[in-house]
């Protein structure tokens, strides 16, 4: 028996809950899940940081008879086996994960004993990064189905994706259900560079007084936003425009809320953004900082928003790390509030 820190839910959410788990790479593959009562003990692998769901303590048998890393199944000389990656991302029936230049020549073998370690993936592709405007991952199947059309599920609702044209994080299911907890009743939200959509999506599904208009230059976002939309039977309340960010933001709308999700270009649009959300209303803008800059970002951000003409016209609610980026860089999330128009 280990002792591991676990997540107790209900037995009628514990297929859902372990998913999720799953895809943040939080669940343990060494432990095996308890039942107690009429709830469910999941081991947590690591710290399980913010996690919404009941944290506690347990007991859990260990799992027998499989291996405890998939590293114990890949066959790689043992000259370069400390350079297997300790993690990965599950995204519904896809693994995607990155390579050091030396276990290139051996990718197929790798991606074979990812098939064989993680449970229900049907396809493992190297992550070669996001690349171009539309934050799409430059993903290569290495293994299984040569397909990146999949269904994700995240705060209880499933998604189709499509990881070779589309951008999707993982990392993100928990931002999405904060966001969307926040929207009142009859609040018109903007979700610009909207991706597919899991934004606007989950705020629809939640508050069935809210209407989301989503925008994206990416014509198979929009496709997707709206095959969702369907499925979940919110399209009715959707307006989703497949177009350049700067040519929407001429139009004289305003939103009583505003979601900014591109981290690396949105800190250029946010004064034009800023300008579409009404007195009183939020912005949720979500930007890429330096570690050790961290104390200034919430400043940034305010200045961007500025006008010379009108000062303190946003005020700042909360500003925090979502989650590292990169060794140097971390993507953080504001909320903002307007205090007066510009």
């Amino acid at each position: 028996m280990t002792l591991a820190k676990a997540v107790r839910v209900p037995r009628d959410r514990a297929e859902t809950v372990r998913r999720d788990l799953a895809q943040q790479n939080l669940l343990s593959r060494s432990l095996k899940p308890l039942r107690v009562n009429s709830h469910v003990l999941f081991p947590l692998e690591g710290d399980p940081g913010d996690i919404a769901e009941e944290v506690v303590s347990a007991d859990f048998p260990d799992q027998k008879s499989r291996p405890r890393s998939f590293e114990d199944l890949a066959q790689v000389p043992e000259t370069i086996r400390s350079q297997l990656p300790r993690s990965f991302d599950v995204v519904g029936s896809v693994v995607a994960i990155r390579l050091e230049e030396p276990l290139l020549p051996y990718r197929e073998e790798i991606g074979r004993a990812l098939l064989a370690f993680v449970p229900g993936v049907r396809t493992v592709a190297i992550d070669h990064g996001v690349q171009g405007v539309a934050r799409i991952r430059s993903l290569e199947v290495i293994a299984g189905e040569r397909t990146l059309v999949t269904s994700v599920k995240e705060n209880g609702l499933t998604f189709t994706v499509d990881l070779g044209g589309v951008y999707f994080s993982p990392r993100l299911a928990r931002e999405h259900g904060r966001v969307a907890a926040l929207v009142e009743d009859g609040e018109k939200v903007l979700d610009i560079f909207c991706g597919f959509g899991p934004f606007g999506l989950t705020i629809l599904r939640r508050n069935a007084h809210a209407s989301v208009v989503s925008l994206d230059s990416n014509p198979r976002a929009i496709d997707l936003l709206l095959l969702n939309a369907r499925s979940l039977k919110v399209d009715q309340r959707l307006e989703a425009y497949c177009q350049d960010a700067a040519v929407f933001l001429e139009e004289e709308r305003s939103f009583d809320r505003a979601i900014m999700n591109l981290p690396r270009e949105g800190y250029k649009y946010l004064g034009k953004v800023g300008r579409r959300v009404k007195r009183h209303g939020r912005l949720h803008f979500y930007g890429l900082f330096l570690r050790d800059q961290r104390r200034t970002a919430d400043q940034e951000v305010l200045s961007a928003l500025s006008s010379p003409r009108v000062q303190n016209a946003w005020s700042l609610e909360e500003s925090r790390e979502v989650h590292p980026y990169s060794p140097s860089r971390s993507l953080m999330t504001f909320t903002l509030r307007k205090d007066g128009e510009i």
